[in-house]
Parts: structure tokens; sequence; C-alpha cells
């Protein structure tokens, strides 16, 4: 009697905590996707950024995500939103503007399944934005399937327009691409004191963006993963140095672990993944990205 008791109190208790995940991973509705051209991990130990380390308090981290080869901005932001590498979906060279390759798969936007497509398709009301600085993003998402599409010039002017957009849109689903440290990465070099002013001041951005969400209502249903496309080195990317290809990944909201740092392996592509699941949306089978198993409650 008393084994079947405490059976009974397990079978309980399971279902509980199942039904706990559910309704947490239930109530996210929107994802803010926050990325820094330019921004090695390596720069987190050099610099003071309270929104960020903030974040990484309430959320899930690590400061070994890598990006994909070759570490350069097309295939790295590509691969992020495309759920797999430039072997897929065919963004080879830093500024591509279309697949130097042949895509493995063509959705119905005549491109590589991606999470903007995706949510199109499964969540038709949904509001999807993307605003950036580097116009060469705006190559690398479909056009048709979002709401709003601004590029804007400095990263200030992409801040305030994306706390515009969050005000007043409430989008479900935001990219939001700043450029400041990558341009002073490649003008003055990375490791150096304006490399390190430049990563503050994006961290001031950030910290913008998070209060936009908590003024428009919607943080409590909210998750924010904030990554990078690449590092670099001297004055430049694109080689295999670890200094250019760790990336600093970060992810916070309803349903993830607090103060925790992430220990298994995170590739740029596990990010659309991570989205994926957040969504609810099925992953296509050409996709090799995997969600952030170890981010979740």
């Amino acid at each position: 009697m008393l084994k079947q008791l405490n059976l009974n109190f397990v079978r309980v208790l399971v279902l509980l905590v199942f039904a706990h995940t559910a309704f947490t991973q239930s109530k996210v509705e929107h994802v803010i996707l926050i990325g820094v051209d330019g921004l090695g991990a390596y720069a987190f130990k050099n610099t003071r950024v309270p929104h960020l380390r903030k974040l990484m308090s309430k959320g899930s981290w690590t400061m070994q995500a890598r990006s994909v080869l070759p570490s350069s901005s097309a295939p790295n932001w590509a691969s992020m939103v495309m759920g797999a590498g430039p072997e897929l979906h065919g963004y080879t060279t830093w500024g591509s503007k279309k697949p130097d390759l042949p895509a493995r798969v063509l959705d119905e936007y005549g491109m590589f399944p991606n999470v903007y497509s995706l949510l199109r398709k499964a969540k038709p009301s949904s509001q999807i934005g993307v605003v950036y600085e580097w116009d060469g993003i705006g190559f690398l998402f479909p056009k048709q399937a979002v709401d709003k599409d601004q590029n804007c010039e400095g990263d200030s002017a992409t801040a305030l327009a994306a706390v515009s957009y969050i005000k007043e849109k409430k989008p479900n689903f935001l990219f939001i691409h700043f450029n400041e440290v990558d341009h002073v990465g490649h003008s003055v070099g990375h490791d150096t004191p304006e490399y390190y002013q430049s990563v503050e001041n994006t961290d001031t951005y950030v910290g913008t963006i998070i209060q936009g969400i908590k003024d428009a209502g919607i943080a409590d249903k909210a998750v924010i993963i904030f990554t990078a496309d690449h590092g670099g080195i001297n004055k430049d990317h694109g080689s295999i140095s670890m200094q250019e290809m760790q990336i600093p990944w970060i992810i916070a909201g309803p349903g993830i672990k607090t103060n925790h740092e992430v220990t298994e392996s995170i590739m740029t592509f596990d990010t659309a993944a991570t989205i994926a699941k957040l969504f609810k949306l099925k992953q296509p089978q050409v996709w090799i990205g995997k969600p952030v198993m170890d981010a979740f409650k």
C-alpha cells in the first residue's frame, strides 16, 4: 500500500513538473534577438557592461559559443536565423547579397528556410520586424515575410527605432542589429581602449532596448537573446583564431534558467533552432541547429 502511494506521488509530481514547464513556455509571445557585429566573447573580461551582466544573471549564458566559418558577417548572420551553415544556405562571403552556392532547399519566398518565414507560415498574424545598421542584413531575410524593415544610420538611431517599434507594435519577433563595435574593430582595432568603449556604448543601447520592452508591457512574455556574428583580431576577422570565432550567447525570459552558465556546445545556427522551440515551430529537416536545451527550465 505504501509503495503504491509513493508511486502515485511520484506520478503526480512528474505531471506537475510537466504542467509547470508547459505553462511557462506558453507564456512566450515575443522574442527579441539582439545581434552585435564584431563582438568577440573575449571583450567581456575588459568592459563594464552592467545591462548585459544583469541579463546574464536573469538568464543563461556562455562565452564559448562559436561562429561558423568563415568568421565573417553574412555567413554568420544568415546562419543565425537559417538554422544551418554556409554549406547549406549558401552565403559564404563577408558581403554576400545572395547565395554563392545554391541553397540546398528553398522556401516559398525563394530563400533557405529561416525563422521569419517559418513564423509567418505557422502564425500568419505575427508581427515580425528587422531593424539594422549594416545594410548587408537586408539581403539575409525575406522582405515579404516581415512587417518592419528599417535600415538605420548609426547604432543610436537603431536603438531608438527598435524601441519605437517595440512600444508601438509589440512585435512577436524582432531582430536588432548593431554595428559600431565592428566598425571600431576595423578602423582602430580589436582589443583596444576604443574597441572596449564601443562595447560599453552597445551595452547602453541594450539597456534602452530592455527598458523599451518593459515600457511596452511585454517583459513577462518576452525572451531576449543577445549574441554576435563573430569577434576579431587586430583590424580584421574571417580566419580561424578563437578571438574571431568565440562569441557571447545570452538568453533570458520566461521558462529560461536564471544565473546559469551553459556548458554544452552552442553554434550560432543553434540560435534559430532555439527561437523555433520558443515559438513551437516545426524545424525544417535541412536545419542542423539544435535548441539550447540546457538554458531551459
